[in-house]
């Protein structure tokens, strides 16, 4: 938790005090539904929600913003997003029931009346959002190619609707191969950890 008290000290205390009950409601249900393996457990804070709140350093979503949580597993980024911008509807899909379960509880747990929690396939996902998010669920030319119509095209943020993708490691070949306008931006750059050091958010437009 220190590291969010850090990097996003303006959060209210409601809102801080949804993130700090994420570790316990993530442990208690981890022990039912394997979501996050145990070694990530020591680092939760920092390799799940801290990972997915990079997002919240590139934009802040305007109120009405509808963003859809692709494979999602366990919730994330969705769920620490999902905190920070209550007036923006989440809905977070994932082809496994039981992630979805575990969603579905934790949203429930925190009140989080913005996150939808739906068993699907993208591809099968039904109407239009602002951004499409995901950490790192396949190569990104797939990644568009599953999420292509999903994206609308009226603007109402600051940077323009596409996709927000979390992603590490050299992908610079899978770049080459999508026709987008494409920024990336160094998550080492918002936050000191060493975790961050090759991890980037790819935006697609």
């Amino acid at each position: 938790m220190e590291a969010i008290k850090k990097y996003f000290s303006h959060l209210d205390s409601t809102q801080m005090a949804k993130m700090e009950q994420l570790f316990p409601l993530y442990q208690e249900w981890n022990q039912k539904i394997n979501v996050i393996s145990r070694k990530d457990m020591d680092n939760f804070y920092n390799n799940h929600v801290l990972h997915s709140l990079a997002i919240a350093k590139i934009t802040t979503f305007a109120p009405g913003t509808r963003i859809l949580d692709v494979g999602t597993g366990g919730g994330f980024p969705g769920i620490p997003l999902a905190i920070v911008f209550p007036q923006c509807s989440f809905y977070l899909l994932d082809s496994i029931e039981k992630k979805v379960k575990v969603v579905r509880e934790v949203a429930s747990s925190l009140q989080l009346d913005n996150v939808t929690a739906l068993r699907d396939r993208v591809e099968n996902a039904t109407g239009q959002f602002d951004f499409v998010i995901s950490r790192a669920v396949t190569t990104l030319p797939k990644f568009v190619e599953w999420t292509r119509g999903k994206i609308s095209k009226k603007q109402k943020n600051d940077i323009p609707n596409g996709i927000l993708y979390l992603k590490g490691g050299d992908f610079m070949e899978e770049l080459n191969q999508i026709n987008h306008k494409i920024r990336l931006y160094e998550i080492s750059g918002f936050f000191e950890e060493e975790f961050f050091e090759t991890k980037k958010i790819v935006h697609l437009y």
